[in-house]
């Protein structure tokens, strides 16, 4: 078997890769709705409803735990990465992107005393990180996408 077909006949992977696919289009189409635009960033961004790291890490812990066992190694470990992904989510990027906010905020001030202009390549990504309730929504909808694919597969 080449490795191609060796890597997507990975159940653990193949779950966390349809769970960030399905996160990434439902926070597409939440956007939509919400805001009436369509966005790609949101189709491949970070931030926003819900969390696709959530929903990647969770997916591939609880398939990995269903496949392998509670017990086993593979279990222990993706469900400390998904433990420390989400923790990093919620925490440290959602206060990155709220740092950004008031960054671009300021410049922006300066930008109008000074009669200049940033382009939007300068200005900070604000959308980096997520409130706990998009990183739950996230890990919910991961467990889901889960039990679908190990019932599925």
């Amino acid at each position: 078997m080449n490795a191609v077909q060796e890597f997507f006949s990975n159940r653990i992977i193949v779950t966390g890769i349809i769970a960030w696919l399905t996160s990434q289009v439902l926070k597409t189409i939440i956007n939509l709705i919400v805001n009436r635009e369509f966005s790609l960033e949101r189709l491949f961004g970070d931030g926003g409803f819900p969390s696709s790291h959530s929903a990647t890490v969770t997916s591939v812990a609880v398939m990995a735990g269903l496949t392998c066992g509670l017990a086993s190694p593979e279990f222990g470990i993706a469900f400390f990465l998904a433990v420390i992904v989400m923790h990093d989510a919620r925490g440290v990027r959602l206060e990155t992107g709220k740092q950004a906010k008031v960054i671009n905020d300021l410049t922006e001030f300066i930008e109008t005393l000074a009669g200049t202009d940033l382009t939007p390549e300068d200005k900070l990504k604000e959308l980096v990180g997520h409130t706990p309730l998009q990183v739950f929504s996230g890990s919910v909808l991961g467990i889901i996408v889960a039990a679908i694919m190990h019932n599925a597969l």
